[in-house]
């Protein structure tokens, strides 16, 4: 299995509750401890974010010392003071003053969960990152998919969603560099096509990937089955958001770094419609090592196609990973267990 730990340097945690109305948790995507250069593009109309401005390429620090991805709205921020505290009690964070004395960098974004387990005020504080930074501080080979971190409450056109993952080794024209992105996938569209009900992101995988993708035959959950251009069913309410790391260990700069972030979105509407709606707060954010070589303009245009396509395929991965989820708020199938009637 590809993993956005596949990029050396980069390690990812989940923690998570579900039972006695939770279902929600929170996701570490981490650093080395020098950090990683980054860049976030925001295209949703209902973000929630936190230190997305410092990414700018025209604001100062350079490098981020982890993301973290979040359920719990924009009352799951808080998870960012649990790493940030976690971080620099290590000493990792960038400096302001005598050794020791550190400001970790830590972006984060959410998406909407609230309620999902039964109890609307159970959500992520900063307890939840920094059992999840300890998680990625321990961790090692491929990352846990499906319904775990800022995954478990998720739903995506009415089925389960979750955190999904891929990576691969392209050509950076002065060497090769590797690629990952891990997702969680909250989204107010579908990840299923309504005429042909097989995963969108079946047709954009790697040879062999997705082959046992299911195509299923019984009816699409309404929030899937409608055609696009329909308004959503119910009440109108932001109740969605897909949000994502990209992670290479190619040398890129700030705005090199927007630039990747910015066609991963393009891979996340090929996997997801509609997307990028006003119910949703659709983030991704890259975060380039510098541990390779930096990429010639060719090397550059091969990196970007990589990313927007471990978008898609992660966004495959995140739905055909996740496992049917009831709780006293709903019941939420998972895509195979449609798929098998």
């Amino acid at each position: 299995m590809s993993c956005i730990s596949d990029v050396a340097g980069i390690r990812v945690g989940h923690a998570h509750r579900r039972g006695d109305g939770w279902l929600t948790g929170t996701t570490v995507v981490l650093a080395p401890p020098e950090g990683a250069v980054a860049g976030v593009e925001v295209r949703g109309g209902g973000p929630g974010t936190r230190e997305t401005d410092l990414l700018d390429p025209r604001a100062l620090v350079e490098r981020v010392h982890a993301v973290v991805l979040t359920g719990g709205s924009a009352f799951g921020l808080a998870a960012a003071d649990g790493v940030m505290a976690g971080l620099a009690a290590r000493g990792i964070g960038y400096p302001v003053g005598p050794p020791g004395q550190v400001v970790p960098i830590v972006p984060a974004a959410v998406i909407f969960d609230l309620g999902r387990g039964g109890d609307f005020e159970a959500r992520p504080d900063p307890s939840f990152g920094a059992s999840a930074l300890d998680a990625a501080l321990a961790a090692s080979g491929p990352c846990a998919q499906g319904a775990v971190g800022a995954g478990t409450g998720a739903v995506a056109g009415g089925f389960k969603g979750g955190v999904g993952t891929a990576a691969i080794v392209v050509d950076g024209g002065a060497g090769p560099v590797t690629v990952g992105a891990l997702v969680v996938v909250n989204a107010l569209g579908s990840c299923v096509d309504p005429a042909s009900k097989s995963l969108y992101a079946a047709g954009f995988g790697v040879p062999g990937e997705f082959d046992d993708a299911p195509v299923g035959t019984a009816d699409l959950p309404v929030a899937a089955s409608l055609p696009i251009g329909s308004p959503p069913p119910g009440p109108v309410v932001p109740q969605a958001t897909t949000i994502g790391v990209i992670a290479t260990d190619a040398t890129l700069t700030k705005a090199q770094c927007a630039k990747v972030a910015g066609i991963g979105h393009d891979g996340l509407a090929r996997a997801v419609r509609p997307v990028h709606t006003l119910l949703d707060g659709d983030t991704l954010f890259t975060m380039a090592t510098c541990a390779g070589p930096a990429p010639d303009l060719g090397g550059l245009q091969v990196l970007l196609e990589a990313a927007a396509d471990c978008v898609t395929r992660a966004v495959g991965h995140a739905m055909l990973s996740a496992t049917t989820v009831t709780t006293g708020a709903g019941s939420w199938p998972c895509l195979r267990d449609w798929a098998a009637g």
